[in-house]
């Protein structure tokens, strides 16, 4: 382990945005835009999938985000105190989020097969407890609502203790950063209070937000991508995409921390070779354990030779898919396992930083392919230019989400819990023996 070396003063530093990334992501989401409705005019159902994808894509890492600030706390982990805040940041798409989930209330028969097949296939018809619509509906507005809920409700406990007006540096006189400082600090009790408050709060809160979303994660992967096959399931397979969007957070913590360090000579002090080395670790190993989870899935049904378990992966196998689902599998994992091991390879940023983009398109693309090969129709084109450039709409909401936040509140957490003191084992003695 490193030692952690923590400053007693943090300075509150907030992230300035530019004006030439305001018109490239505003023109990131506009394309997006026209591309869905320009798909939707041609074919609306492989402009649904294309959304459907980003969605689950976008949503999973966003709320993975404070899982993995979750999972730090529960831990009590101190290597990632200057990155705490970027892991946190990635929550603020969640209410765009939910919002973007409405439109897929009105899908029905046109992406869900097991609708129609409910009315003569006996196997589906014995799932009529839990594949119906009014089912499918409220737990895919209840589900998400009680996560994301939560989600923000940690969030605004990490950020509490930092709300207080002596805290708020130089550039915390800005408006909207006012106006959220004040809005956060009702009934402020004293800054070791609320310290010591919230880390109460969200060490309760931890545990709890990861199993739901667990629980929530896989009600949606089950719903908009499992079930499209609804002769086939995988008990594994909601793991699978819940620790791989887990596995896309700490990713995507890892490139924007490798931004703002190129953007501030504060932010690369104090982000440091021991975090960059210690998320680069974190990428590499969880590049693993996404392949581990893929083969632990795949083993298991190819070994079994049942053939409602081998059609999943029969129809990611053709020659249309075949090649994509070769690349998903080295982009996500052959990649970031060969250019990662070692050291100094982590400890380059600029390299950290490329590798992260290169296993992330190889997440984006492996999110598809859970959900398209499942709706192909034969003779049609596998992935065109649309899929991506849909993409690109979420992505600019989702950076400008990020954006908004570490340029409202100090990229640097500026209060750090205290140090806990650990029960130690007692021996005692019963005449002379110890037990």
């Amino acid at each position: 382990m490193h030692d952690i070396l923590v400053p007693e003063r943090i300075e509150a530093r907030y992230l300035t945005p530019a004006k030439g990334t305001t018109f490239l992501l505003a023109a990131f989401v506009a394309v997006g835009a026209v591309a869905f409705l320009a798909l939707l005019g041609v074919d609306a159902d492989r402009a649904w999938q294309a959304y459907v994808a980003n969605w689950l894509f976008f949503t999973g890492i966003s709320a993975a985000g404070l899982i993995f600030c979750a999972a730090t706390v529960i831990t009590k982990a101190k290597w990632n105190w200057s990155v705490r805040r970027i892991s946190l940041s990635l929550g603020a798409f969640l209410p765009l989020a939910y919002i973007l989930m409405l439109p897929l209330l009105g899908l029905r028969e046109s992406y869900f097969p097991w609708i129609e097949k409910m009315e003569y296939d006996e196997i589906v018809q014995l799932k009529a407890a839990y594949l119906n619509i009014p089912f499918l509906i409220t737990r895919t507005l209840v589900g998400p609502l009680v996560l994301f809920t939560m989600s923000l409700i940690f969030m605004y406990w990490a950020l509490r203790p930092d709300m207080a007006p002596e805290r708020a540096g130089a550039e915390g006189g800005v408006a909207g950063r006012a106006s959220w400082r004040e809005r956060l600090s009702g009934n402020w009790l004293g800054q070791d209070a609320e310290e010591a408050r919230s880390w109460q709060k969200l060490k309760v809160l931890a545990p709890a937000l990861v199993l739901v979303y667990a629980l929530v994660m896989s009600f949606l992967v089950i719903d908009f991508a499992m079930t499209l096959e609804p002769h086939w399931f995988s008990t594994l397979f909601p793991v699978w995409y819940f620790m791989a969007a887990f596995w896309g957070a700490i990713a995507i913590t890892a490139l924007i921390m490798v931004l703002l360090k190129r953007k501030d000579p504060y932010f690369d002090e104090h982000m440091g070779p021991q975090q960059q080395h210690d998320l680069g670790k974190l990428v590499f190993a969880f590049s693993i354990f996404w392949a581990y989870l893929f083969w632990s899935q795949y083993i298991v049904q190819w070994y079994g030779k049942l053939p409602w378990e081998q059609a999943w992966y029969i129809h990611r196998s053709t020659p249309e898919w075949g090649p994509l689902s070769m690349l998903a599998i080295g982009l996500c994992f052959a990649a970031p396992f060969i250019l990662l091991m070692g050291r100094k390879a982590k400890l380059n940023p600029t390299y950290l930083g490329s590798v992260v983009v290169i296993a992330m398109i190889g997440l984006w693309l492996e999110r598809w392919l859970l959900i398209a090969p499942s709706l192909h129709i034969e003779g049609t084109p596998t992935i065109t230019f649309w899929e991506p450039l849909i993409g690109l709409g979420f992505l600019g909401l989702f950076a400008f989400s990020i954006r908004w936040f570490l340029s409202t509140f100090p990229v640097i957490q500026l209060w750090q819990p205290k140090p806990e003191p650990e029960m130690l084992e007692r021996e005692t003695h019963h005449e002379g023996v110890p037990v």
